[in-house]
């Protein structure tokens, strides 16, 4: 079964595409024609040329919107495509998800013809710079150390990529991890934490103390009191970064 069989039944509400986020997106793909989308999920960040979607999970695949690309349940290991099938290859959010992380950039190496886009996270920036991990539930944060890949690696992968920040808006309104940073209460609600897998994977008994301690400071303002600069930000650099690889 794909973890996303059991996580990924509220996505189709609480993960929806940020124009700002995508705008990046579509810069990073530039003039690429055609797109394959891998790790999909319910097609978030999918621009209009995406030829075809790849995503392993059947509950995942159930919420895509109709007038989606075509999509195949597959997983990265395995794609069941040919050498240089489209002008460009994009992995959102999903290489940390993957069995065999080399294999799955050789395949979107093989499939590319052009470009390989793939959005990730430093996970030391983020421990540093998210109060959520750092300072209420530090065992969310240990779970992403066993999985997450640390970007040098992905570049040594790639054969070498440009990394560039991906902010997060005050007001992001794709709820994935950080994307509450400035709106904490956010994080009380069991859909919301259902949507980030971080969360959701670590499990409600091990979090429970930690989401205690955050609705108390939340009640009494000290929160807000210990992390009134974020309260005058904007957007936030949590560690958030876009690769790309020209091949």
């Amino acid at each position: 079964m794909a973890i996303y069989d059991t996580l990924g039944v509220t996505y189709g509400r609480t993960r929806r595409p940020d124009p700002r986020i995508a705008a990046r997106i579509e810069a990073a793909l530039a003039d690429a024609a055609d797109v394959v989308n891998v790790g999909a999920g319910t097609g978030s960040y999918e621009p209009a040329r995406t030829v075809l979607a790849v995503e392993p999970s059947r509950v995942m695949l159930a919420q895509r919107p109709p007038g989606s690309a075509p999509a195949v349940r597959a997983v990265a290991e395995r794609l069941p495509l040919r050498d240089d099938a489209a002008d460009a290859v994009m992995a959102l959010l999903t290489v940390h998800h993957w069995s065999d992380l080399a294999a799955g950039i050789a395949e979107l190496r093989r499939v590319a013809r052009r470009r390989v886009v793939i959005l990730t996270w430093d996970q030391e920036v983020f421990r540093e710079r998210f109060w959520l991990v750092r300072d209420y539930v530090p065992q969310a944060a240990a779970f992403d150390d066993t999985r997450a890949v640390p970007v040098g690696r992905l570049v040594a992968l790639l054969g070498g990529a440009r990394v560039t920040a991906v902010p997060v808006p005050h007001d992001c309104i794709d709820g994935f991890g950080a994307a509450y940073w400035r709106r904490p209460r956010a994080y009380l609600d069991p859909e919301v934490r259902a949507g980030i897998s971080m969360l959701a994977q670590t499990g409600e008994d091990v979090l429970a103390p930690g989401l205690a301690a955050l609705a108390d400071d939340l009640a009494s303002g000290r929160w807000r009191e210990r992390h009134a600069g974020l309260l005058a930000q904007d957007s936030l650099d949590v560690g958030y970064r876009l690769l790309v690889a020209d091949l």
